[in-house]
């Protein structure tokens, strides 16, 4: 069969074209601007490849309760533009193919439980820390669900004592996004994480936090591994230092020989950047 992936992301899109095996033979990217200016280009895209269905990770937050009137649109994004927008709908009439959707995060933990990090594991946790933080949970190839999709990237964590940065989320100042994310360091340090390499200062306040936020999620999900990605993950001292602060946080409560190896527990995503598109491609092979 062929089948379409969509990433859809705050400042582009990545389409794709691939099988059901989970090869990508074709892609393209697209800027994110409005719907009007967006859409069309890729239903056609999609319509020259002639998918027979299409995944779907998108930024949120998201409708995706299925007895609901409002599902498949994108809820309270703060891009104006695409409040309310009814993307799933969008496709199906564009394409008359199945449209499948979740999160990008929750994409992006399905397509590294299928086809990298955690292949092969019983439940993996999938975390992207960038311009913000969003959490996938991901048990024996299911996407775990509720009331909405899980929005962990706002846990309320410890603010240290020595930040004086009041926090960058207008909801809640002391969650992990609001401390930890992109614009949080931008916003304390008055630079963007790419140009912070080497400061250990900076870098050992953001492992501390993005630790207490891990521990938590061991706490609470059990998981089988977590990987870590988005663009503050690019800084790589990052991984040893929030390793060994995940050992010192949970103090030894949690017995277990994979908290042992720390370097093969918390890990990088093994798909690069094709964590997304290929979880996108997965959406669709999955209910089909």
């Amino acid at each position: 069969m062929r089948m379409g992936a969509l990433e859809a992301g705050g400042t582009k899109m990545v389409c794709a074209a691939g099988d059901e095996a989970g090869n990508i033979y074709k892609r393209i990217v697209i800027p994110t601007k409005t719907p009007k200016q967006t859409i069309p280009s890729i239903i056609s895209f999609f319509q020259e490849e002639r998918v027979e269905a299409l995944g779907i990770g998108c930024f949120g937050p998201l409708n995706l309760s299925k007895d609901s009137l409002g599902f498949g649109r994108i809820t309270s994004t703060p891009k104006l533009s695409w409040q309310q927008y009814a993307i799933v709908d969008a496709f199906q009439k564009g394409l008359g193919v199945p449209v499948f959707i979740d999160t990008d995060v929750n994409a992006a933990a399905l397509g590294e439980a299928v086809y990298g990090a955690g292949k092969g594991k019983e439940m993996v946790v999938y975390i992207t820390i960038g311009t913000g933080i969003g959490v996938g949970v991901c048990l024996n190839y299911k996407l775990l669900h509720g009331l909405v999709h899980p929005e962990a990237g706002h846990i309320l964590i410890s603010k240290r004592s020595d930040d004086k940065y009041e926090g960058v989320c207008p909801f809640h100042k002391n969650c992990f996004e609001g401390l930890a994310s992109g614009p949080a360091i931008l916003g304390r340090w008055g630079r963007k994480a790419e140009e912070l390499g080497g400061s250990l200062e900076v870098w050992e306040l953001e492992a501390d936090y993005i630790a207490q936020a891990i521990t938590n999620y061991i706490l609470a999900y059990s998981p089988n591994c977590i990987i870590l990605g988005g663009g503050v993950m690019h800084q790589k001292e990052l991984y040893p230092l929030i390793q060994e602060k995940v050992k010192q946080y949970l103090n030894g409560y949690i017995v277990h020989t994979a908290l042992e190896r720390m370097e093969e527990y918390i890990v990088p995503p093994a798909l690069g950047d094709d964590s997304g598109i290929k979880g996108a491609l997965q959406l669709a092979i999955a209910q089909l």
